[in-house]
C-alpha cells in the first residue's frame, strides 16, 4: 500500500512574498491526488514545517497552518516537523509501517529542501519513494529559476532515490514495481 505525503503546503509558503512557481496547478494536483488516495482507502499525511519559538514559523504561527486551498476532510494525519527530511525527528516512518504502507507518494514544497531530502530518506528507510513530477514546487532563487530547480530535481532524484510519475498516471491501487 502507498500513502500520500504532502510536504509544507502551508500559508507562509503558498501566500508568502516569494511566490511559488505554478502554485495554483500544484494545489489542484495535490487535491486530485488526495481524492485518488481517499477513493483507494490510502492514508494521507500532511507535514507542517515548524521553526523555533519566536521565529515567523514558530509553533502556533498562522504561517505554518495548512493552506486553505487544500480540501481537507479531517481524516488526514497532520504532523509537525522541524527538519527538511519529514522522517527526521518525527514518527512518520512508524506510522506508515503501522498502517502497512510500503511506499510513499511525495508531493509539496520546497523542491530543493524538504522534497529532496524526504525522497532520499524514504528510500533509505525501505519505502518505495514515488515523486509526482508536477506535484512539487519552489520559488525562484538568485541562482536558478524555480522551473529549472524542479526539472533538475526530477532528473536527479529519478532512479537512485525515487520513481518519478505524472499525477494523472498514478493510481494508489497499483502494485510495487
Amino acid at each position: 500500500m502507498y500513502a500520500l505525503l504532502i510536504l509544507d503546503i502551508q500559508v507562509g509558503l503558498v501566500h508568502g512574498p516569494e511566490k511559488p512557481w505554478r502554485c495554483e496547478e500544484l494545489l489542484a494536483t495535490v487535491n486530485t491526488l488526495m481524492d485518488k488516495a481517499r477513493n483507494a482507502g490510502a492514508p494521507i499525511f500532511l507535514a507542517r514545517h515548524i521553526g523555533p519559538d519566536g521565529s515567523p514559523i514558530g509553533p502556533g504561527s498562522p504561517l505554518t497552518m495548512i493552506a486553505q486551498e487544500l480540501k481537507l476532510l479531517g481524516e488526514e494525519v497532520v504532523f509537525e516537523k522541524r527538519r527538511p527530511n519529514a522522517f527526521e525527528m518525527t514518527d512518520l516512518a512508524e506510522n506508515l509501517r503501522s498502517l502497512g504502507a510500503t511506499g510513499v507518494v511525495i508531493t509539496g514544497m520546497k523542491t530543493q529542501y524538504c522534497v529532496d531530502s524526504t525522497c532520499r530518506a524514504a528510500r533509505d528507510l525501505g519505502f518505495d519513494a514515488v515523486l509526482v513530477a508536477e506535484g512539487h514546487t519552489c520559488s525562484d532563487t538568485p541562482v536558478m529559476k524555480a522551473k529549472d530547480i524542479v526539472a533538475h530535481h526530477n532528473a536527479t532524484l529519478e532512479g537512485p532515490f525515487c520513481r518519478l510519475v505524472r499525477a494523472e498516471e498514478w493510481s494508489f491501487q497499483q502494485s510495487r514495481n
